[in-house]
């Protein structure tokens, strides 16, 4: 097959060519190319060095010289050159203490994680594959380059990519990869929290975000969220369930739209059974106050993933209200929403659907029935533009103390029984009414 390259990219192996070096394209770009998927980076790889790729093109960036790395700047947009090289020891399983630069292009190929990652490219002479890279795309698998302990006791991080391209492709990781995987696993605490998260997040937003269940039959998982461990193996003998806690946060997990947030959110949105449950005289289980307890540790967690603070906020809220009863009514709505926030009900409600998608089928569709009705007055609630906050009320704090009421905690009080009356009937939403209704609230 031939690859069609980007006319930038064809313009810098032309200019290596051309002055006696040779380039190719490699990695990700050449993978995605075979599977038919649009490259998002153009990497190329060269037999000369950063000095000299410097000379040869007008405008670079010292992305990282000391590991033969320079950024080639052409039509405004940034492409990464690399000089082939042979990394040293690797004394911190991460990355290697030493460099050392070649003229062999399969000695550069040779140090890479997987082989469908090792794979080069030039458009005139075509595919450099020594490892058999294009074979295992066409048979879809997952495989080491070389030894496969010696490449995960190199960077422990492999192990984690090794899962996350089984999910992004769909191909299985193949036997002694995933065999040097399990071997290996106590080595990925030595990698960071911020590329572990990444990572994870990867496998989460994937088309096929059940093969995080990998993490836990190779061992990783224990390492890196081992409060969802024991969610394999906490039952739910309940009517409304037909997995354990792990499968039906997995399947949550796969049924709601493709987005970091809310991925994050089903996977952690009940972690808080397994010390919740009880069973009752009829061997019913119950996981009472889930929710709080999952907030609980999932704060935890996010904060030990090094997560920024507002997408902790946010995946917080909305686990800490993802069971909340919400009825079909508008009153009960417009209470919810008060709750919950504006700024997160609808993520809210595709948080249920996906909750309930991952339940026993046989309660699908009523409940489907019941989200799509609330999502309905949501929608009319907003469209009406219906006070559902304090900060929307006809009536503020400085209206109040302008009636002689004192600013202090009761001024707060007054006004969160405002927002309740106006809650259960937006008419009273006026000055005159809000007015009358706290001169009545003072004087009782």
């Amino acid at each position: 097959m031939k690859i069609v390259i980007p006319k930038e990219i064809k313009h810098i192996i032309d200019t290596l060519n051309q002055n006696g070096y040779e380039g190719f394209i490699v990695g990700g770009c050449v993978r995605d190319s075979i599977l038919g998927r649009d490259p998002k980076d153009w990497d190329v790889t060269t037999s000369a060095s950063p000095y000299q790729v410097k000379a040869l093109f007008p405008k670079t960036i010292d992305t990282g010289l000391k590991h033969g790395t320079v950024t080639v700047v052409l039509s405004d947009q940034n492409f990464e050159i690399t000089t082939y090289r042979i990394d040293g020891k690797y004394a911190d399983h991460r990355r290697p203490e030493t460099v050392h630069f070649t003229s062999n292009l399969c000695d550069d190929l040779s140090r890479r994680d997987l082989t469908i990652n090792a794979i080069a490219y030039h458009p005139e002479s075509g595919f450099v594959d020594p490892f058999e890279g294009i074979p295992d795309i066409k048979r879809s698998i997952i495989r080491a380059v070389g030894n496969a302990n010696a490449r995960f006791e190199e960077d422990a991080l492999r192990m984690l990519r090794a899962v996350r391209f089984s999910a992004q492709l769909n191909f299985d990781i193949e036997d002694k990869t995933l065999a040097a995987i399990e071997r290996n696993h106590s080595l990925i605490k030595s990698i960071s929290q911020e590329r572990i998260r990444e990572e994870l997040t990867k496998i989460l937003i994937s088309d096929f975000p059940k093969k995080f269940i990998l993490l836990r039959k190779t061992g990783l998982l224990k390492y890196i969220i081992p409060e969802f461990e024991v969610c394999f193996e906490t039952t739910q003998n309940n009517p409304y369930h037909v997995y354990d806690v792990a499968m039906h946060s997995l399947a949550a997990v796969s049924f709601i739209e493709n987005n970091k947030i809310l991925r994050w959110v089903m996977l952690l949105h009940d972690i808080g059974k397994p010390v919740t449950k009880s069973t009752d005289g009829q061997n019913i289980d119950h996981f009472y106050e889930h929710p709080k307890h999952s907030t609980e540790i999932s704060g935890r967690i996010l904060k030990r993933l090094k997560f920024d603070n507002t997408s902790i906020s946010k995946i917080l809220r909305l686990i800490e209200y993802h069971d909340r009863d919400i009825a079909p009514s508008f009153s009960s709505v417009r209470r919810a929403a008060s709750a919950i926030g504006n700024d997160i009900f609808l993520d809210l409600l595709k948080v249920k659907d996906a909750d309930t998608m991952a339940q026993d089928p046989q309660y699908l569709e009523e409940r489907k029935i019941k989200l799509d009705i609330i999502k309905r007055i949501y929608l009319d609630i907003i469209e009406k533009q219906e006070c559902i906050n304090i900060k929307d009320l006809a009536v503020n704090g400085h209206d109040l103390m302008l009636l002689g009421f004192k600013q202090d905690k009761r001024l707060g009080e007054i006004l969160k029984k405002l927002l309740d009356l106006v809650i259960d009937d937006p008419k009273l939403n006026n000055k005159d009414d809000l007015t009358r209704l706290a001169k009545e609230f003072f004087s009782s």
